[in-house]
């Protein structure tokens, strides 16, 4: 769900959280210098769980089960895709722990909102890479069974 709202845009997306050994599934794309979690924007009707299995299946090949909802995140940044350079953007993310069986493996065929060919990567959450939410980073290796709320505001 991506609307506009004055000069800026409102997203509504879902995020999958896929665990295996010790990394966590990453996506990325050939314009951004960045990975970004598994997951995309909610369809007009769709429940977030909806979504993410549907975003999961999409980006994977895999049907995969939630295990739960972990983290809420608020953020303001600017749009970084080509129909939004520079646009306000106020995002609302849900991101769910999805139950990952020993035998997953994953096939990406998808494309990101521009037509660009994605990507899946397995990262070391504490690793170098560049990738968002941030907070993954640390409270990923700690992993609590509430749902955290997170608010970041990266406008310049």
């Amino acid at each position: 769900m991506c609307v506009p709202c004055g000069d800026g845009w409102l997203n509504i997306r879902v995020g999958a959280i896929i665990m295996k050994d010790g990394r966590i599934l990453m996506a990325g794309n050939d314009w951004a210098p960045y990975l970004y979690s598994v997951g995309g924007r909610i369809k007009f009707g769709e429940t977030a769980e909806d979504a993410v299995r549907r975003e999961v299946r999409e980006e994977t090949g895999r049907d995969l089960e939630i295990d739960r909802l972990g983290f809420v995140h608020e953020t303001y940044f600017p749009g970084d895709t080509p129909s939004k350079m520079g646009r306000p953007i106020y995002e609302i993310s849900f991101y769910f722990y999805m139950k990952t069986p020993p035998d997953f493996e994953s096939v990406c065929d998808s494309f990101s909102e521009e037509c660009g060919r994605e990507f899946l990567r397995w990262i070391d959450p504490e690793g170098d890479e560049k990738y968002f939410p941030e907070f993954f980073r640390t409270e990923l290796a700690h992993p609590a069974q509430t749902v955290k709320h997170f608010v970041s505001d990266d406008r310049r």
